[in-house]
């Protein structure tokens, strides 16, 4: 069946004259005439059966059905100008991956480790997107996803790579030079999504906390992890994530991890690996072999 799409001219004229609410102004964007202008919103208004806008005088507005209209219309231009660019930024000779996953695991574990991945695969770019929920795989424009293990992946080929296992941190400042410091005395820095942590790891460990739930509240660890850097308080964090700054000195942590605290990061493919294309098995086969090296250095 022949799709029922205006000309993209017409969408084009229509999206500027609706964003500046003026003929002329649209025009002057386009490098057109007004009356180009004028022309081409009268044939879409002409292909639609509707009016889009009130003309009076030398002054246009848009009417109900038009301002609708125009946000639908300035989401897919929008939308097809992205992906335009992105193909068109893609090496003739390559490849390219995109992967969805965990904002804080992207930038504490995955960028660090990604120009390995490019010194092996030179022809595959990988396009990271921050995806914070487990969501429906396929569909989604995305070749994989590096998530927390969920039943929302039920159906989706699931591989483990690391687990996560919290422990408190905070800046030696805090403990001036004393770790013997009682973790009750100090401010405790909490992660929003994880609001009853604190309590757990005290129930946990045995350590005792006055009020667990007291603190200022941060959406993701690597605002916690900034806050320790910056000697705000004690901050609940997966180790993985704070193995630099632990070994450098610029954080410590002279308490104990809470074991039971603790998720699962996986990689989740549409389908087994053997039956995936080239460039996504390959990221699958090394991503699975750094969380092996990285599990086995932190045994």
């Amino acid at each position: 069946m022949r799709r029922k799409i205006p000309s993209s001219a017409a969408l084009t004229a229509f999206e500027a004259a609706a964003r500046h609410g003026s003929f002329a102004r649209a025009a002057a964007e386009l490098a057109l005439t007004e009356g180009a202008i004028s022309r081409q919103i009268g044939r879409l208004e002409a292909f639609l059966g509707a009016t889009l806008f009130e003309r009076v005088g030398n002054r246009v507005r848009l009417l109900p059905n038009g301002e609708r209209y125009a946000l639908q219309v300035r989401e897919l231009l929008d939308r097809l100008d992205r992906d335009s660019q992105y193909l068109m930024g893609q090496p003739s000779d390559g490849a390219s991956l995109d992967i969805a996953t965990v904002p804080t695991f992207a930038m504490r574990w995955l960028i660090p480790r990604l120009s390995r991945f490019r010194q092996a695969y030179p022809n595959i770019t990988v396009h990271l997107a921050e995806r914070t929920d487990p969501f429906v795989l396929a569909g989604s424009g995305f070749d994989a996803a590096v998530h927390f293990e969920h039943p929302a992946w039920a159906g989706m080929r699931t591989h483990r790579l690391l687990h996560e296992v919290l422990v408190p941190v905070c800046h030696p400042a805090l403990l001036e030079g004393d770790k013997e410091v009682l973790l009750d005395t100090l401010p405790r820095l909490h992660r929003r999504q994880n609001p009853d942590a604190w309590l757990r790891y005290s129930t946990e460990t045995g350590i005792p906390l006055g009020n667990p739930a007291t603190g200022a509240r941060y959406d993701l660890h690597a605002m916690l992890i900034e806050a320790a850097l910056a000697g705000l308080g004690v901050a609940l964090v997966p180790r993985l994530y704070v193995e630099e700054e632990l070994a450098q000195g610029r954080l410590v942590a002279p308490w104990p991890e809470g074991k039971t605290i603790s998720k699962t990061f996986c990689l989740v493919l549409p389908e087994p690996i053997g039956l995936s294309g080239e460039p996504i098995r390959a990221f699958a086969q090394w991503i699975l072999g750094e969380a092996k090296q990285a599990a086995e250095a932190a045994s």
